[in-house]
C-alpha cells in the first residue's frame, strides 16, 4: 500500500483556506442582513442563508476532492473538462431556465447550475495546458496565441447570446491576464487594444438597448434617476451613508427600506458598506487583497509552468470580479451583473470559486515533488 507523503500535509496552504472561509462567513452574515426584512426569520432558518451554507458545504467537498488529486493529472484532461463545460453552455439555450430576463441556468431539480460560472475555471485550465505544452519558452507571438483566442471566443459568443455581458467581460480579462503571464509580447497587447478601440462603434450597434442604457447610465446616472440610473444612485447613497464606522449590523436603512436593488447578489457590497462603513469595507477588501497576493505567491513558487499558469489564472478570476463588482456598486464602472466572489448569494459561483481555491492549494502542496 502506497504511503501518504507527509510533505503534502506540511505544504497545505491553511492561510488560503482561512481567508476563503472568513469571506464566506462574512457573506452569510450579510445575506441574512440583506434578506431579513423580507423573509422575517432568524439566521438559522433563513432559506437563503441555509441554501448558501449548503452550497458552501458542496464547494468545500469539491475543494477537498480537487486537492487530493495531483493537479498534473488534470493537465491531461484539461481539454475534456473544457469541452464538457462548453457543452453545458451550449445546452443553456435548449434546456435552460429564465431568470432576471436572461436564460443562464440549467434546472437539475433541487438545484440549478449556471454553466457560465464553470467555464471560467475550465478556460483557465485549458489555456494553462495549451501554453505549457505548446509555448514552453515564455515568448509568445500573436500567431502562437491564436488557438488561445479560439478557446476564449467560442464560449464568449455563446454566453453573450444568453445575454451575459458581464461574464463575457470577466472571462476576456482573465484570458488576457493568462496571455500576459504566459509571455505574449507587449506590442501585441498594444495592437489588440488599438483594434478594440476602433471596433467600439461597431460593437455599440450590436448591444441590446438595455445594455446601451447601462453604459449611458454609467456616464450620467442623474439623467434618469428614477429609471436606469436608480440602482447606481441608491447604491452610492448606501455606501456613502455608512460613513467611517457604518450604521451597524442589521441597521442599514437603505437596505431595510429596499432602496438597494439585488441586495443579496450583485449589490451585496453596498449593504455591507452601509452597515460597516469605510473601516468594514477596507477590512473586506484587505481579505481579498490577501487572497490575491497569496495566490500570486503560489504561482511564483510553482515548479512547473502549468501549475503557475493555473494559479495565476485563478487569481485573475478573483481579482477582476472584485474590481468589477466594487466598481459597479460604487459607480466607477457600468452595472454588468457580476457577483462578489464568495460573498454574494449564488450556488454555482460559490462552489466554482471554492474548487478554484482547491486548485491553488493543490499547486502549492506539490511544488516540492519535482
Amino acid at each position: 500500500m502506497r504511503q501518504f507523503d507527509r510533505r503534502l500535509a506540511y505544504h497545505f496552504d491553511g492561510l488560503l483556506l482561512v481567508l476563503t472561509l472568513l469571506i464566506i462567513g462574512g457573506g452569510l452574515a450579510t445575506i441574512f442582513s440583506a434578506t431579513e426584512a423580507r423573509v422575517h426569520t432568524g439566521f438559522t432558518n433563513n432559506p437563503l442563508v441555509l441554501r448558501q451554507a449548503f452550497y458552501a458545504g458542496v464547494g468545500f467537498l469539491g475543494m477537498i476532492a480537487v486537492v487530493l488529486v495531483d493537479y498534473r493529472r488534470l493537465e491531461r484532461y484539461a481539454y475534456v473538462v473544457y469541452a464538457v463545460t462548453l457543452l453545458l453552455v451550449l445546452a443553456v439555450p435548449l434546456v435552460g431556465t429564465v431568470g432576471g430576463g436572461a436564460r443562464r441556468w440549467i434546472d437539475l431539480g433541487p438545484v440549478s447550475i449556471q454553466p457560465s460560472e464553470l467555464i471560467k475555471v475550465s478556460l483557465v485550465v485549458a489555456l494553462a495546458r495549451y501554453f505549457h505544452r505548446s509555448q514552453a519558452t515564455g515568448d509568445v507571438r500573436l500567431v502562437d496565441a491564436l488557438p488561445a483566442f479560439v478557446l476564449l471566443v467560442v464560449p464568449g459568443a455563446l454566453i453573450l447570446a444568453q445575454p451575459d455581458l458581464g461574464t463575457v467581460g470577466v472571462i476576456a480579462l482573465v484570458a488576457f491576464s493568462v496571455l500576459f503571464y504566459a509571455g505574449l509580447r507587449l506590442r501585441v497587447f498594444v495592437m489588440l487594444a488599438a483594434v478594440a478601440a476602433l471596433a467600439v462603434p461597431l460593437l455599440w450597434g450590436h448591444l441590446k438597448p438595455y445594455q446601451q442604457q447601462r453604459v449611458q447610465t454609467f456616464l450620467s446616472p442623474e439623467m434618469d434617476p428614477l429609471g436606469a440610473g436608480y440602482h447606481v444612485i441608491q447604491s452610492k447613497i448606501a455606501i456613502g451613508s455608512g460613513e467611517f464606522w457604518g450604521k451597524g449590523y442589521l441597521h442599514g436603512t437603505q437596505n431595510k427600506l429596499n432602496f438597494i436593488p439585488e441586495q443579496h447578489t450583485d449589490f451585496i457590497f453596498s449593504v455591507f458598506a452601509e452597515e460597516w462603513g469605510f473601516v468594514g469595507a477596507l477590512v473586506l477588501l484587505g481579505l481579498y487583497a490577501a487572497l490575491v497576493l497569496r495566490g500570486l505567491a503560489v504561482a511564483h513558487r510553482s515548479k512547473d509552468r502549468f501549475g503557475a499558469l493555473v494559479a495565476f489564472g485563478v487569481v485573475s478570476i478573483f481579482f477582476w470580479q472584485v474590481v468589477i463588482n466594487v466598481g459597479m456598486t460604487s459607480g466607477i464602472l457600468p452595472v454588468v451583473g457580476i457577483t462578489l466572489p464568495f460573498f454574494s448569494y449564488g450556488g454555482s459561483s460559490l462552489t466554482t470559486m471554492m474548487i478554484a481555491v482547491g486548485l491553488m492549494i493543490n499547486v502549492n502542496m506539490r511544488r516540492f515533488l519535482f
